[in-house]
């Protein structure tokens, strides 16, 4: 019987250290939602092509073979989840991406589909 307090315990000791250590319940939402950004393969398209170079959504949907309504839906998610930033050029926006994490991102998840 002590053994199975002595076990009980343990248990509860990890569970509580494990729950001190664990994010706030908002990042975690935050978390889940980027990564529901990254489950689209457009996007993720996108993303690659911002890697390469800096282009504006006629160069974007000409790549894709898609529409310039579907591509700007498309950056619109990515810019509002701060994935891509824009800089203005006369009547012509540039889209690049917004830092290097989200290469990194990308490139680790390939990492990990490919090993």
């Amino acid at each position: 019987m002590t053994r199975m307090v002595y076990y009980h315990k343990e248990h509860e000791t990890v569970v509580e250290n494990t729950r001190s250590l664990m994010p706030k319940e908002e990042l975690l939402y935050d978390l889940a939602e980027l990564y529901k950004v990254f489950g689209d393969t457009t996007r993720i398209k996108i993303l690659f092509a911002l890697y390469e170079n800096e282009m504006c959504v006629c160069g974007i949907a000409e790549l894709l073979n898609m529409t310039q309504s579907a591509i700007s839906h498309q950056l619109r998610v990515l810019k509002n989840n701060r994935l891509v930033k824009f800089r203005k050029e006369g009547k012509t926006v540039f889209y690049s991406l917004n830092d290097d994490h989200i290469f990194k991102i990308l490139n680790q998840g390939l990492e990990h589909i490919t090993e």
